[in-house]
């Protein structure tokens, strides 16, 4: 088969075959609960939270009412739900009340009354609420430590449902005794949905032990206040065991693994080869793509690809430990670790990008990369390796023009990888 003539355009279809297969319309249709006797109260937090608002309405043809919290600039028109808007990935004091706004929605709820709490990615910056004696600038500091730190998002979750008063199941237990159905969209490697957004309506074991085991790996300098909270051992979040829970439903309407396998459908359809290496990728970005780079040179190497097109797809999420003051993304990191590592093989071309159209702080979803990244760098006098010691891997792919912005996606299954041999 003849080589793919375009491959930015290509990796580009892949990318929005995986983002559609968890388009929130088609995601939730199937995932519905009963109708209840009494009312419907809709609640929810993340960065596609406002797109599965609207779409549950759509679905729902029964009267409700409802409020969700989303990121600044990530809101879409809703009738009956009230969509807020605050900030991430650090949060501030409209996420505050926002969270406060969620936990008066479900408080004098009744047993006949249902809660469906829509949970996607980025929901646990979305609602601060500090526990005890602690304040928003407390929680605020945690957020920093851990997005600094390197720690997987698993990690992090696990501390920060131990700060607050909404994560860690704790929403749903205020709702009782009314039912809870959570509807998740699953941004954690190994789809556990009690990690997602930190699990504000869903419970799990982690206790404050396993909190200040964290602290203590990753070495986090908190505010001595958290450090006092979490030692004291007291109000730590309820266990999945609890009978308050007895009655409530979860259903993982989305993942990685849907998504990655979406992308291989089309790209096996246009005669490409498909090799889904792992929806649960974890790890260093700069490490993880330094792997990658080994997987595709060794795939290269025995002329895999000789015969048709191979494209290599991966998701998960990887870390960034912070060391430089530079921009970017855990996505363009992997990305410029992987240029530097292909440098000068013909070929290769490569997309990396958050399935919620946000790599980091910036505006771009991600990055495009081939063999010839670093040499392009090196004719504007700039050293690709440099740029990913500062952790400045947005500025070099800007330089470059090879930035990829999709604009928010309205969904968020997290890292999209994929990697085309082209020959």
């Amino acid at each position: 088969m003849p080589s793919i003539a375009d491959p930015r355009a290509f990796l580009e279809t892949l990318f929005y075959a995986a983002v559609a297969a968890a388009d929130p319309d088609k995601a939730l249709a199937a995932h519905l609960p009963e109708k209840p006797k009494g009312r419907t109260v809709v609640v929810g937090a993340g960065k596609g939270v406002a797109q599965m608002a609207r779409a549950f309405e759509r679905l729902w043809d029964e009267p409700l009412s409802g409020i969700v919290v989303t990121r600044y600039g990530y809101a879409v028109p809703c009738e009956r739900i009230e969509v807020l808007e605050a900030a991430h990935p650090v949060p501030d004091e409209s996420g505050l009340l926002a969270a406060e706004r969620l936990m008066a929605a479900v408080s004098g709820l009744t047993e006949d009354d249902l809660v469906v709490a829509l949970v996607c990615g980025g929901g646990s910056a979305l609602l601060p609420a500090p526990a005890g004696d602690l304040t928003l600038a407390d929680e605020i500091a945690v957020n920093r430590a851990l997005l600094a730190s390197g720690a997987p998002i698993s990690a992090m979750n696990a501390v920060r449902k131990q700060v607050s008063r909404i994560k860690g199941g704790r929403l749903a237990a205020l709702a009782y005794p009314a039912r809870v159905v959570s509807l998740v969209v699953s941004d954690i490697p190994g789809d556990n949905p009690a990690l997602v957004a930190s699990g504000p309506t869903i419970a799990d074991a982690a206790r404050r032990v396993d909190a200040l085991e964290i602290i203590t790996r990753y070495h986090l300098e908190l505010p001595e206040a958290v450090l006092r909270h979490l030692k004291d051992g007291k109000d730590e979040p309820p266990r999945p065991s609890d009978p308050r829970f007895a009655g409530n439903d979860v259903r993982l309407v989305a993942s990685a693994a849907m998504a990655l396998e979406a992308a291989a459908s089309v790209a096996r359809k246009a005669g490409v080869e498909a090799i889904v290496l792992s929806d649960a990728i974890e790890g260093e970005a700069s490490e993880v793509g330094r792997q990658h780079a080994a997987i595709t040179s060794e795939i290269a190497r025995r002329g895999l690809s000789s015969q048709s097109p191979i494209v290599v797809l991966s998701g998960g999420e990887t870390t960034v430990t912070i060391k430089g003051k530079g921009k970017g993304g855990r996505n363009s990191e992997f990305l410029l670790s992987f240029a530097c590592a292909i440098s000068g093989q013909k070929g290769i071309a490569a997309l990396a990008a958050d399935t919620d159209g946000i790599d980091g702080s910036e505006d771009n979803a991600g990055a495009f990369a081939d063999g010839t990244t670093v040499s392009r760098l090196a004719d504007q006098n700039k050293d690709a390796a440099e740029f990913l010691g500062r952790n400045d891997s947005w500025s070099a792919f800007a330089a470059l023009d090879d930035l990829f912005v999709s604009g928010p996606t309205g969904t968020n299954v997290n890292d999209f990888r994929a990697i085309l041999l082209n020959g």
